[in-house]
C-alpha cells in the first residue's frame, strides 16, 4: 500500500484542496477536520454532500443541493445514549396528545422526526381532552391540563421511547384549558390559561420536576393574562407568546422566563400579528410560531432567536391555514400537526427547516383528524 505524508495539500490552481477520485479511505485512530465556519459564512456554489462544521450551531452540516442541514444523528448512531429502551433507541420523536374531532379523543400520535411519513399510535392518554399542554425531557413526554369539556388538572406522563398509555404525574394548580408548554431536560413549565368556560385568561405560570413525578409549583406570573398562547424554548429560557386576552381580544406579546429559577415573566418583543390558538416549536437557537387565528385563520410562521429579545421576523408559510395545532421539533426540524380550519379538521403534518427560511413542507398525516391538540418531542431545544 503506496502512502503519502504532507502538511497540506492542494488542488493545481491553489484554490482548494485536490479531487480524490475513487474510494478513498482515512485510517487511524485520531481524527478528520472538515471546513468550519459561521452561518452567514456557508457556500452556496458546492456540490450536494458536501460537508462543514457549524461554528454558530457547534453542529456537522451537509449540502443537500438547495439547502445546509444539520446531521441528525438517531440514538441508534450514538450507541443509544439518550433514548433507550429494551429494543434498542428511537432517534427524536414528536408526540401528539389530545384534541377534539368535535368529541374529545385521548389519542397519542407519534413520528420520527428525521423520517416522513404517517403518524403511528403511542397510546392513550389517562382521559379524553382537548387544548391540552405538552412538554418534554430526552426521555418523559409529559400533557398537562384541558377539557373533557370540564376542565382537568391531570398531568400525564409518557416513556417517549417506548408506547403504551400514559400515567399519572400530578395536579395542575388549578383546573384550566387553553394552556401552554414549555420544558429543560430538568424542568416542564406551564403558563397561564383559562380556568373557566367564560374563558377569563390567567397569568398563571407554574413548573414541575420532569424526572419525578407530583403536583406543579408555583413559579412566578405574565405579565400579561392570556390564553390558547404558544409557549417554546432553549436550555435556558422558556418563552410564551400571543394568545386571547378576553372573550374575543388577541395579543401580541411575547414573554420570557429563565426556566431555572423562579420569578415573573419579562418583555422579549412581539409577534408579526396579534395571534392565538397556534403551537411553536425550537431547537437550541430559534423559536418557531406557527399558524393560529387572528381571528381569520393564518398559515403564517414567524421566528425568533430565543437569547435575544425583540420582535418577531416571517419565515414563511405552513402548507394549511389553520388554529388549534400542535408542534414539536428536533434540532433541526419544526412540525406542525393537525388543526382547526372551519368547517374541517385537519390530519396534516408539515415541516421546516429551523435553521432556514421558506414555507413549509408536507410531512404525512396523523392516525385520527382533529384540532386542540398538544405536541412534544425528545429532541427540541429546551435540551
Amino acid at each position: 500500500m503506496s502512502e503519502i505524508r504532507v502538511d497540506s495539500l492542494s488542488n493545481e490552481s491553489n484554490t482548494g484542496g485536490p479531487v480524490l477520485s475513487g474510494i478513498t479511505t482515512f485510517s487511524g485512530q485520531q481524527y478528520f477536520i472538515p471546513p468550519k465556519g459561521t452561518t452567514a459564512e456557508r457556500p452556496s456554489d458546492c456540490p450536494p454532500g458536501s460537508i462543514r462544521f457549524n461554528t454558530d450551531t457547534a453542529h456537522l452540516e451537509y449540502w443537500q443541493g438547495t439547502v445546509w442541514l444539520e446531521f441528525e444523528a438517531s440514538s441508534e448512531e450514538l450507541g443509544d445514549q439518550n433514548n433507550t429502551n429494551s429494543s434498542g433507541g428511537t432517534g427524536h420523536r414528536a408526540l401528539f396528545g389530545g384534541g377534539y374531532t368535535p368529541s374529545e379523543v385521548d389519542t397519542i400520535d407519534y413520528i420520527s422526526i428525521s423520517t416522513l411519513g404517517n403518524a403511528q399510535d403511542f397510546g392513550n392518554l389517562t382521559d379524553a381532552r382537548n387544548f391540552t399542554a405538552s412538554a418534554a425531557s430526552s426521555t418523559r413526554g409529559l400533557i398537562a391540563g384541558g377539557g373533557d369539556p370540564s376542565y382537568d388538572n391531570n398531568i400525564d406522563f409518557v416513556t417517549i421511547p417506548s408506547t403504551g398509555n400514559a400515567t399519572d404525574f400530578g395536579d395542575l394548580l388549578r383546573a384550566r384549558r387553553g394552556i401552554s408548554g414549555a420544558s429543560s431536560n430538568e424542568r416542564a413549565i406551564w403558563f397561564s390559561g383559562t380556568t373557566t368556560p367564560g374563558n377569563d385568561p390567567t397569568n398563571d405560570i407554574e413548573y414541575v420536576t420532569i424526572a419525578s413525578t407530583g403536583n406543579s409549583v408555583d413559579f412566578g406570573n405574565l405579565i400579561a393574562n392570556r390564553a390558547w398562547s404558544a409557549a417554546c424554548s432553549s436550555s435556558v429560557r422558556g418563552i410564551v407568546a400571543g394568545g386571547r386576552i378576553g372573550s374575543s381580544s388577541l395579543i401580541n406579546s411575547i414573554e420570557f422566563i429563565t426556566i431555572s429559577s423562579t420569578g415573573n415573566a419579562l418583555d422579549f418583543g412581539d409577534l408579526s400579528d396579534e395571534i392565538g390558538f397556534f403551537s411553536a416549536c425550537s431547537n437550541a437557537t430559534r423559536g418557531i410560531f406557527g399558524g393560529g387565528y387572528t381571528p381569520s385563520r393564518i398559515n403564517a410562521i414567524d421566528f425568533i432567536t430565543t437569547a435575544t429579545t425583540g420582535n418577531a421576523q416571517d419565515f414563511g408559510d405552513l402548507t394549511v391555514a389553520r388554529g388549534e395545532n400542535g408542534a414539536a421539533a428536533s434540532s433541526t426540524r419544526g412540525v406542525w400537526a393537525g388543526g382547526n380550519a372551519p368547517p374541517n379538521f385537519q390530519d396534516v403534518i408539515d415541516y421546516i427547516e429551523i435553521l432556514t427560511t421558506g414555507n413549509a413542507i408536507d410531512f404525512g398525516n396523523l392516525s385520527v383528524t382533529r384540532g386542540g391538540l398538544s405536541g412534544c418531542s425528545n429532541g427540541h431545544g429546551g435540551l
